[in-house]
């Protein structure tokens, strides 16, 4: 299950962020964290804190369920 919610939000993250036209540098400075932990964020291979999670959308000027949320 936290697997599929990485994979799901990894997605979205990358999705958000060329739709902004931020590479990952602009998106991680904005959201106060580095590249390196923003990449693992988009690899799925971690799974970042709510308040990261606030931040990200905030940064992205999105609704924090637009990166959780799978598109159907």
């Amino acid at each position: 299950m936290e697997q599929k919610f990485r994979e799901i939000l990894a997605l979205n993250l990358k999705v958000e962020r060329t739709r902004k036209r931020l590479t990952q540098e602009q998106l991680a400075e904005l959201a106060n964290i580095s590249t390196k932990h923003l990449t693992k964020i988009e690899n799925a291979h971690v799974t970042p804190s709510a308040y990261l999670l606030f931040c990200l959308a905030q940064a992205l000027g999105v609704s924090l369920d637009k990166l959780v949320y799978e598109e159907t």
